[in-house]
């Protein structure tokens, strides 16, 4: 019987080697992407949606180019300091790489580009853990919305329901999130069952620098510091 691949052993030499060659290759492509584009923004993000986000950059692929992942690893692109900054005054960029951030380099003038960013905004379901926008309580009654075959799995999600002639009906007042509070995974499941959609995808601006300008953008500060995350350094690596 021939070997599983999945049960062949790697060498964590060379899982390592190809970890360094894969953030060698980000690092250059940051950088050539600081001499290929006129301006270099900072942005953050809130209920990231990958495609959503990928449809978006595929809008500006001509005049702009994105990188998400590794803050550390944007972070020693650019330089953190002006000893090992790449250009003058960019190591102030990498001091607002912190939490959901993210690298936009573009062509495009800057009032097009805080057009395009305040504009994007997209409405999503909420996700097991996200905090609750507003309180959603069901009250004691017939739940037409939901089929007969549905009161057996809106049981074991925590609702009091039971048939009655066939209608779903809920024994008692019931609240499926508190407002402010996390949603649990029952919880984001019935409010996607009810088409309660509590999750805005947006993305948020927070500093511009060029070879003759450095600003910070105080809205898109905020939002930085409110999400920012001590350990979030090391995400996933994404570019382009």
């Amino acid at each position: 019987m021939p070997k599983s691949k999945r049960n062949r052993p790697v060498t964590l030499s060379k899982t390592k080697k190809k970890g360094r060659e894969h953030k060698e290759s980000i690092v250059s492509s940051i950088r050539q992407a600081v001499e290929n584009y006129s301006s270099t923004y900072v942005f953050t993000f809130e209920n990231m949606r990958n495609l959503k986000f990928k449809e978006f950059r595929e809008q500006l692929k001509s005049s702009s180019r994105f990188f998400l992942g590794s803050n550390k690893v944007m972070q020693i692109s650019l330089g953190r300091s002006v000893a090992d900054e790449i250009r003058p005054g960019i190591h102030k960029v990498s001091k607002l790489l912190h939490g959901n951030a993210g690298l936009c380099f573009t062509n495009l003038p800057k009032e097009e580009v805080w057009r395009l960013f305040d504009k994007f905004e997209e409405y999503d379901y909420a996700r097991t853990g996200s905090t609750a926008i507003d309180k959603v309580e069901l009250k004691e009654g017939p739940l037409e919305q939901f089929t007969h075959e549905m009161e057996p799995f809106l049981r074991k999600q925590g609702m009091p329901v039971r048939l009655n002639k066939g209608v779903v009906e809920l024994v008692s007042d019931f609240v499926v999130c508190e407002e402010g509070k996390p949603l649990s995974p029952e919880s984001a499941r019935i409010l996607r069952l009810l088409g309660i959609k509590m999750a805005t995808f947006k993305l948020h601006l927070v500093c511009r620098w060029n070879p003759e300008e450095f600003e910070i953008y105080q809205e898109g500060l905020k939002t930085l510091t409110k999400h920012r995350n001590p350990h979030s350094t090391d995400r996933h690596s994404d570019s382009d």
